[in-house]
């Protein structure tokens, strides 16, 4: 019999609050928290807004030792991992060092880490890096850190596909569980704000320029003018079904299907994504799942807020589910676009839902763009199936897509 992979702790360290109950809340309340860049001075850049995370203390979730070895981005996964732990009644260290793995996403890696060195070593008297330099900007160093701090031997890994990346993780999530490994620790975090990480997003003509926060990240909207970037995201305890009863764990949600293709093309100044490739992640998901698309309760769309990037999103969802296609909702514009923290975060969304038989109404459109329309969720709505296709796209042609099958949603006096 194949083993079943659920989700059992949601960990939520975003620009919505830290913590899966702060992050639901701005969710139903649509309570957008972009705002102006405060990690550095943006001034002189055409972009100066971002989602940052409120009131984040590092320390609180790691020793000072391992925090001068990393970079923010990490620090945001320490911080998701104990709260994922946490919310799934595990410990901190594994009591089955080999049982227990991590796989998380990652996109840019350590930027102010590696942006204080740099500029050390050019612009400072002793021409230096420190020792930590090659190691925390490095692509994989929160699965790293995260194995050593909590002893997590077994399989573990890093996908590397931009925002797709935070699906991909839960896709390998799921087959580790079903090739043998009780637990697994996925999703992801990112942190793309400083001048260089900054300079590098412009450079694909896909930011905002837009001042108002309430106006500038608007996907699917008329009014569309681009993403704002965002930090943090949400990590998971993946866990095998069987595993998780034993010990009587809550479960959010099951993975049930997943697809991911390529368009074969990267990201440009024309570029808008294949909607053929796209909807045949969709599609592969949804087979891999045993369910029809009329079966889905809900989409939680990529939405980039790039006008042509938005009108092949929908065509892709058309496409897929013909002209009754089910409710659209999307949290991106209150939070910005995390890269692969953002699809995680979109999948801690649809569970949040589910455990609280809520679907909560679409962060907009206000005026829904020519090519954009869609059945976009206007109102909060109780769920029919449980069932959640969350779709995502990464720059230089991923595409992936997650069916999710909701658990019964909470009592009242578990839910406080």
């Amino acid at each position: 019999m194949t083993a079943r992979a659920v989700v059992t702790g949601v960990g939520v360290v975003a620009p919505s609050g830290i913590g899966a109950d702060a992050h639901w809340r701005t969710v139903l309340a649509g309570t957008r928290r972009t705002g102006p860049i405060t990690l550095f001075d943006p001034a002189g850049y055409p972009t100066r807004l971002a989602g940052e995370v409120p009131g984040f203390e590092a320390a609180a979730y790691a020793e000072n030792r391992q925090l001068v070895q990393t970079d923010r981005w990490t620090h945001l996964a320490f911080a998701a991992t104990r709260l994922a732990l946490a919310d799934a009644g595990l410990p901190d260290r594994s009591p089955d060092p080999y049982g227990y793995a991590v796989t998380l996403a990652s996109s840019s890696g350590g930027n102010l880490f590696g942006q204080r060195e740099l500029q050390r070593l050019w612009g400072g008297p002793t021409r230096t890096v420190g020792a930590y330099q090659s190691i925390a900007w490095f692509y994989a160093a929160s699965v790293g850190q995260l194995s050593i701090q909590h002893q997590f031997k077994g399989p573990c890994g890093v996908l590397v596909s931009e925002a797709a990346g935070g699906l991909d993780s839960l896709a390998h999530a799921a087959r580790s569980v079903r090739r043998g490994t009780p637990v697994v620790i996925a999703g992801g975090t990112e942190c793309p704000l400083s001048p260089y990480a900054l300079t590098c997003q412009l450079a694909n003509g896909l930011l905002s320029d837009v001042a108002d926060p309430e106006r500038a990240y608007r996907p699917f909207d008329a009014a569309a003018s681009g993403y704002v970037p965002a930090e943090g995201g949400a990590v998971f305890v993946v866990e095998e079904l069987g595993h998780a009863l034993a010990r009587g764990a809550r479960v959010y949600g099951e993975l049930t299907g997943w697809g991911a293709t390529h368009d074969a093309a990267h990201t440009g100044p024309e570029s808008a994504g294949d909607p053929v490739q796209y909807a045949r992640a969709m599609r592969l998901a949804l087979d891999r799942a045993g369910v029809e698309p009329g079966d889905v309760d809900v989409v939680l769309p990529d939405a980039l807020g790039v006008p042509r990037y938005d009108r092949t999103e929908a065509t892709a969802l058309r496409a897929v589910f013909g002209d009754r296609p089910p409710p659209v909702s999307t949290a991106k514009p209150l939070t910005g676009r995390a890269h692969q923290g953002g699809a995680a975060l979109d999948v801690a969304t649809a569970l949040l839902a589910f455990r609280h038989d809520t679907l909560p109404a679409s962060a907009g459109p206000d005026e829904v763009a020519a090519g954009c329309e869609l059945d976009f969720l206007r109102e909060h709505r109780r769920p029919r199936t449980r069932l959640a296709l969350v779709c995502a796209r990464g720059f230089d042609g991923y595409n992936s897509a997650l069916v999710l099958r909701g658990a019964a949603p909470a009592r009242e006096d578990e839910d406080g």
